[in-house]
């Protein structure tokens, strides 16, 4: 087993996590439990860890999540003239969906 990477909060453990176990990686999110006792320990030990089975999967892990961090953004321009970036299906500006 080994330690592929720090996450800043639970949530995003658990979709690294979840991701990693998609594309054929045997992955566990590790000190999960510990933000209760933050503040006796250092803050930055208390950090949900993303841990992988095998270690010969580690090279194919971090370009998993390479690819997630990285992934492109749709841009669109709306009727009412608004352009709206990233992961947005709607219109902040009018509410309609996009085209």
């Amino acid at each position: 087993m080994r330690r592929l990477r720090r996450a800043p909060n639970i949530a995003i453990a658990a979709l690294w996590a979840d991701l990693l176990r998609q594309g054929g990686i045997a992955a566990s999110v590790q000190r999960q439990f510990l933000s209760g006792v933050a503040g006796e320990i250092p803050p930055d030990q208390c950090l949900p860890e993303i841990w992988i089975t095998h270690d010969e999967q580690l090279g194919e892990a971090r370009k998993l999540l390479d690819q997630l961090a990285n992934l492109p953004q749709r841009r669109w321009r709306c009727a009412c003239g608004e352009l709206v970036e990233g992961g947005f299906e709607s219109c902040w500006n009018c509410g309609r969906a996009m085209p």
